[in-house]
């Protein structure tokens, strides 16, 4: 990782490079990344809301974080309230930093960088946890997760229109250094 630097982004400005790199690792169409475009940018406009990137010498964005503390009125809490109720849960939602994307160009995967952006966002969160949803199949992201401390808090969590069932995972603060 010694040729990528970790830090702040502006994710406003550049929203289109940090979608592409999110395109590449999920293999958004031209559709979902206009949708997701609108939902980033929504986003950032709410209060405390942050976000880290990964650059090359040149400037390239190959990584980026963003998150905020949570809200429960926002659409991901009111989607995963009753799954998290129902396995006791529900108080992650409160008092919690949530990664609401982490992503990393597949070229530049397994060298560290995501778990740069994560540790260094959540360092600076002042909130005692932190909770994200993922794909809830076994990846390296998952992997990732379970190493800084994540744990499965509710599964399967159904997101509407997502063809994919979903995990939320949630940590104490900070997160674990390397095992």
């Amino acid at each position: 990782m010694d040729d990528i630097a970790v830090g702040t982004l502006d994710l406003a400005a550049r929203v289109d490079d940090a979608l592409a790199v999110q395109a590449l690792a999920f293999g958004l169409s031209d559709e979902e990344i206009a949708v997701r475009r609108h939902i980033v940018l929504r986003h950032l406009a709410s209060p405390g809301a942050r976000a880290l990137g990964a650059t090359t010498a040149d400037g390239r964005l190959v990584g980026f974080v963003y998150g905020m503390p949570n809200d429960r009125t926002h659409w991901w809490s009111g989607v995963v309230e009753p799954y998290l109720r129902a396995t006791g849960s529900d108080g992650w939602l409160d008092n919690a930093f949530v990664i609401t994307e982490l992503h990393v160009h597949p070229d530049f995967q397994k060298r560290g960088i995501g778990r740069a952006l994560i540790t260094t966002i959540t360092g600076s969160a002042t909130e005692p946890r932190s909770i994200l949803s993922a794909i809830d199949v076994e990846s390296p992201a998952r992997a990732l997760y379970r190493t800084l401390g994540y744990r499965d808090l509710a599964r399967p969590v159904i997101f509407p229109s997502a063809p994919s069932p979903y995990v939320v995972m949630g940590a104490p603060l900070p997160l674990r250094e390397r095992p």
